[in-house]
């Protein structure tokens, strides 16, 4: 059989599609090194931290450092669906997207092992939501890709991946943990690398959308109502894991944290992907690949 190459072929590159922008910023604002964040200040901002300050960035950092390594791990299937596919644009811009989550997972062990000097077994700190998605949930949908890599299985892989790890727990943890350290004026170094992971984090959400979408625009309602199954299952579970965030200190938070800000940050931020994915039902296939 004679293999053709898209790249080669008259056509050549589609720099016009959405996945090809995503993957020209990608280049030019996914390049920072975690060895390379300056933590001085940082270990002497611990120093003089409380124990319960302490309990407290150690819980928040075991969720992200975790959550990190199983998007990590898990990504591969939704990649090699892609590739089969033969989406070559798409699948270029998911070779960053896999890149950046594994620099991520090594931002946060560098800051556990020269900041905190923390090495005791922080799965302490992963409640029974925490776990139901990042040890079934994200997995298995991911995973079943190997094997079906039908619209309906991609959809609900997305979903799982993009709209709910990343969409609601990622980006409202980023968005609390950043805004808590500013306020504070403490560890400058874990501000910088957050702030990075959220640039970051906002093209992954980006490609969510416009994947989710386009798969709703190639295949219709069959797919439309995988996604909002899928999303209603799963949004019960992350709400439930902010909860756990706070359970363990009752009226004693340090910082500043507000449960309710992570709670309205996360349904606001969820119900704008929600009706965006939502529109695709009214869009051409050409108006999503180029939005």
């Amino acid at each position: 059989m004679t293999r053709e190459f898209k790249s080669t072929r008259e056509e050549g590159l589609n720099f016009d599609l959405f996945p090809m922008k995503l993957w020209q910023k990608a280049k030019k604002f996914g390049i920072w090194d975690p060895q390379e964040i300056d933590f001085t200040q940082d270990r002497k901002d611990w120093e003089g931290f409380s124990e319960t300050e302490r309990e407290v960035l150690l819980h928040l950092t075991s969720l992200f450092l975790g959550g990190e390594e199983s998007v990590t791990l898990d990504l591969l299937p939704l990649i090699s669906t892609i590739a089969r596919e033969e989406r070559l644009e798409e699948e270029m811009y998911l070779t960053s997207f896999l890149w950046e989550e594994a620099k991520h997972v090594e931002a946060f062990r560098v800051f556990l092992d020269q900041v905190a000097q923390e090495h005791s077994d922080l799965s302490r700190f992963h409640g029974p939501s925490y776990t139901a998605i990042f040890h079934q949930e994200l997995p298995t949908a991911l995973n079943r890709l190997w094997d079906d890599p039908s619209p309906v299985a991609q959809a609900e892989a997305s979903v799982t991946y993009n709209m709910i790890v990343e969409g609601v727990l990622a980006e409202t943890g980023y968005h609390g943990y950043f805004t808590m350290l500013e306020a504070n004026d403490v560890l400058p170094g874990m501000r910088q690398v957050v702030g990075k992971l959220k640039q970051d984090e906002s093209r992954h959400l980006a490609f969510g959308v416009y994947l989710l979408s386009r798969l709703v625009a190639e295949h219709g309602d069959e797919v439309w109502e995988a996604i909002d199954r899928r999303m209603n299952h799963l949004l019960p579970l992350a709400m439930g894991m902010i909860q756990e965030i706070f359970t363990p200190y009752g009226d004693q938070i340090p910082f500043g944290l507000d449960i309710g800000e992570f709670l309205g940050f996360a349904s606001s931020q969820y119900q704008k992907r929600y009706e965006r994915v939502k529109k695709a039902r009214e869009l051409s296939l050409e108006e999503i690949l180029q939005t």
